[in-house]
């Protein structure tokens, strides 16, 4: 196995005086003397999980960054494997504190700029696409297919002299007929595709219906606010005639729609224009060691300088939403954290579910094991900034600096609401080698582990792992980030760009029964 260290380097990591346990920086050997601690390791450990710094009581709380993870069910003795086998969650209580750690707003004494493209309304995109949404699953074989039509991979003279136009990307889903006309379900299906029908890293947007689905395009227009234009272009499968006919207007309507998308030029623009949508995807151990709170270093430099990040996957504060509550602006703000976190409460209670089945199996082989540890190191994402409003689910985001929207834990759905309501970047951490993209939004993708740099290299922008090398600090790291953010948001292609990903990853949230 890749060692995560460098030579000379402490064996085992301790995160707080307050810990229980530490993190292996590279395999432990059973019987091997931690000199530096006092302790024998009991059990091989592997990198990225704990070890036991201290006798724990079956029962007793067991700490990792100073904050409570679960609880012993068992006796744990210093030096033994600290895991699933032998930790589990437990209910105890959280001091929300209310607005305590908000801190004064300061003011940059420079605004750093990217070079976006500005909208005719003022708003500003990062990249240029022309999309095709569809209102019901029945027409996504036709969007896809106009789409395919204008891929540079299997078409090249397509887009030949649109050099300004990113792609043309089928963004399409499986909901929109079969469920309640007035429930919440279709409700939040409307505002997400509407979301991205405004979306300004779309230059135009064509809506295909099939004809007969619930989810009408009219009704969706008229509930959303939304009136067609020359940018904003609908049609059916059964008014039109049939498949073929369709693909056929649908490539003609994206043709009409070239030569004034193309005519788009970049130019420098403040980063209060830049709105992040923050995700983490295949965590491990060192995800909240080393990735996370770099990504939180760049979204203080960010928020410092009047841009915006989105905080979401409600299942993954869990536990850890009294950190974020110190920092909400309003005891108003924070009450509606909270109030989410009640609303997930329930919805796993009437589901039969738990919150705590959230750590995936390639979580707990990276060292994660209950929501609780994994929450922990997922807020450290947000930094330090202050934590201004609460979203629900694909809302358009209108405050800057550090926000909240409630999604869930999956990253295609959390992403899709965060990308509906106005993000126009996302930042991705993994410890696993999540395959990812989010058109028309850039993806970045950042690695926890350089073990996962070294294997994954095709699929990571950024090298995280030496944070837990000794070799780049968080704050080095933080920096690195940021100015990624500034180039692949004035065009440089991301990773998960230059591979091809976006299309498959827009899923929206399903809530609603299918009757």
């Amino acid at each position: 196995m890749d060692l995560i260290m460098k030579t000379g380097a402490a064996p085992v990591l301790r995160l707080n005086a307050l810990d229980d346990v530490l993190i292996a920086r590279r395999p432990l050997l059973e019987g091997e003397v931690l000199e530096q601690e006092g302790i024998t390791v009991r059990q091989s450990i592997v990198p990225g999980h704990k070890i036991a710094c201290r006798r724990i009581e079956a029962g007793q709380p067991v700490r990792r960054y100073g904050q409570i993870i679960g609880f012993a069910i068992a006796a744990i003795e210093p030096g033994d494997h600290v895991h699933v086998h032998n930790l589990a969650m437990g209910e105890f209580s959280r001091d929300y504190a209310f607005g305590v750690d908000v801190r004064a707003a300061s003011t940059p004494t420079r605004i750093p700029t990217f070079m976006g493209i500005v909208r005719r309304d003022g708003r500003v995109a990062t990249r240029n696409y022309i999309g095709i949404l569809t209102s019901v699953n029945c027409s996504a074989t036709v969007a896809r297919a106009i789409a395919d039509h204008f891929r540079r991979d299997i078409n090249p003279a397509a887009l030949q002299g649109y050099p300004n136009v990113d792609g043309v990307v089928a963004l399409t889903h499986s909901a929109g007929c079969a469920v309640d006309a007035s429930g919440d379900g279709l409700s939040l299906l409307r505002r997400t595709l509407a979301g991205y029908a405004t979306h300004p890293n779309f230059a135009a947007v064509l809506v295909i219906g099939l004809g007969c689905e619930t989810n009408q395009i009219d009704a969706l227009l008229s509930t959303q606010g939304l009136s067609r234009s020359d940018t904003l272009r609908t049609f059916s499968i059964q008014d039109t005639g049939g498949t073929s006919k369709s693909i056929a207007k649908g490539i003609a309507q994206v043709q009409a729609l070239l030569g004034e998308a193309n005519r788009v030029q970049r130019e420098p623009v403040g980063v209060q224009h830049l709105t992040v949508g923050l995700q983490c995807g295949g965590s491990d151990g060192y995800s909240g060691i080393t990735a996370n709170p770099a990504l939180g270093n760049a979204v203080d430099r960010l928020v410092a300088c009047g841009g915006t990040a989105i905080l979401s996957e409600t299942p993954e504060i869990y536990g850890a939403e009294h950190l974020l509550t110190r920092r909400a602006v309003s005891r108003e703000v924070g009450e509606k954290l909270i109030a989410r976190i009640h609303w997930w409460e329930h919805y796993c209670a009437r589901m039969g579910a738990e919150l705590n089945n959230n750590p995936s199996a390639g979580n707990k082989a990276g060292g994660l094991t209950t929501i609780l540890e994994k929450s922990l190191g997922a807020v450290a994402k947000a930094g330090s900034s202050n934590l201004t409003d609460v979203y629900e689910y694909a809302q358009t985001v209108t405050a800057h600096g550090l926000v909240f929207m409630d999604t869930p834990g999956y990253d295609p759905v959390s992403a899709t609401g965060q990308v509906a309501g106005g993000a126009n970047l996302i930042a991705f951490t993994t410890g696993r080698g999540s395959a990812y993209g989010c058109a028309p939004a850039p993806s970045i993708k950042l690695a926890t582990n350089s073990a996962l740099w070294a294997r994954q290299r095709e699929d990571m922008d950024i090298n995280c792992g030496e944070i837990a090398e000794d070799k780049l600090t968080i704050e080095a790291c933080g920096a690195a980030i940021f100015d990624a953010m500034l180039r692949i948001a004035s065009g440089e292609r991301s990773m998960s760009e230059q591979h091809g990903y976006g299309q498959n990853e827009f899923v929206p949230w399903q809530i609603d029964a299918v009757t």
